[in-house]
């Protein structure tokens, strides 16, 4: 068992959270489930499973973690970053546990990870640009940045190493589900996007010390939204679907690849539009129903 508190944000989990609690039995030694208001069977399940529950409103995921890290207790040496729809495998559990002993006293603060996606069933093997995040860190050096979109986690010193082990990411319970949570993600998308341009969010590319991190935001800021509106979904999803080989994946790459790089990022295109034509004040966008 390692010596980490897993911290697990939920709202209405109750497909999801089972498979997730079971892959990290014998691992976490503490589990800790931050719900936002289910009303499913999400915290009996998590309860049954040997969590501990407690219950908070849902501003973002930052703020959200964030609370759970500040407010429950968390005395372990290590804490893990980990949502519903995620699961561990024996070989990671194994290679995390080596990691947490080896380094227990020195300046290596976190660990990266990278997932295997599926989508409606399927691993996605070509064309998924599965990004790294840190996830395992210890306890009191770690948080999550407040942003409203692509929020990672932020060492307050130290260093972060990779671990060689993938995890596996569940991204789909149904098509509704799924088109929900991308229209949900795109109005989060968009308020970042203008909160960038309109300079109300400097941090957007710099406020990580992390170098992966900062790349990612400059090839997202800085090259993708320079490609004309509506165009660059275009090209994004040719790109992965054609030239990542993203086409081998079958039916569900062709679903996955045309609804999230081309579906989804004309979404958000279309609210970066409305929002510059009316200028509506932001709302909170809550969590997803």
């Amino acid at each position: 068992m390692g010596d980490v508190t897993f911290i697990i944000l939920t709202k209405n989990e109750e497909i999801n959270l089972p498979q997730c609690l079971k892959s990290i039995k014998g691992f976490a030694k503490r589990v800790v489930v931050v719900d936002s208001g289910s009303t499913d069977r999400t915290c009996l399940i998590a309860k049954k499973m040997g969590a501990d529950v407690y219950k908070h409103p849902f501003e973002n995921y930052a703020r959200q973690f964030n609370w759970g890290i500040d407010n429950t207790n968390i005395t372990t040496k290590w804490t893990f970053r980990l949502d519903a729809d995620e699961r561990l495998t024996p070989a990671l559990c194994k290679e995390l546990s080596q990691i947490m002993r080896k380094h227990a006293n020195d300046d290596v603060n976190g660990v990266t990870m990278e997932a295997w996606l599926y989508f409606m069933g399927r691993r996605i093997s070509h064309g998924a640009h599965n990004k790294r995040k840190l996830m395992l860190f210890k306890t009191g050096i770690g948080r999550i940045e407040d942003r409203k979109m692509d929020e990672h986690t932020i060492l307050s010193k130290g260093r972060s190493i990779s671990c060689k082990e993938r995890f596996i990411h569940y991204d789909f319970k149904d098509m509704t589900h799924w088109v929900n949570k991308m229209n949900w993600y795109a109005t989060r998308e968009m308020q970042d996007y203008i909160e960038y341009i309109n300079n109300t969010n400097d941090g957007s590319i710099s406020s990580s010390n992390d170098k992966g991190i900062s790349t990612q935001r400059q090839k997202k800021f800085g090259i993708y939204y320079r490609f004309p509106m509506f165009i660059r979904s275009w090209m994004l999803f040719i790109y992965y679907y054609i030239f990542k080989l993203g086409f081998l994946d079958g039916k569900e790459g062709f679903v996955f690849h045309w609804m999230y790089h081309r579906w989804y990022r004309a979404l958000v295109d279309a609210k970066i539009l409305e929002q510059m034509k009316y200028n509506k004040p932001f709302e909170e966008t809550g969590d997803l129903k």
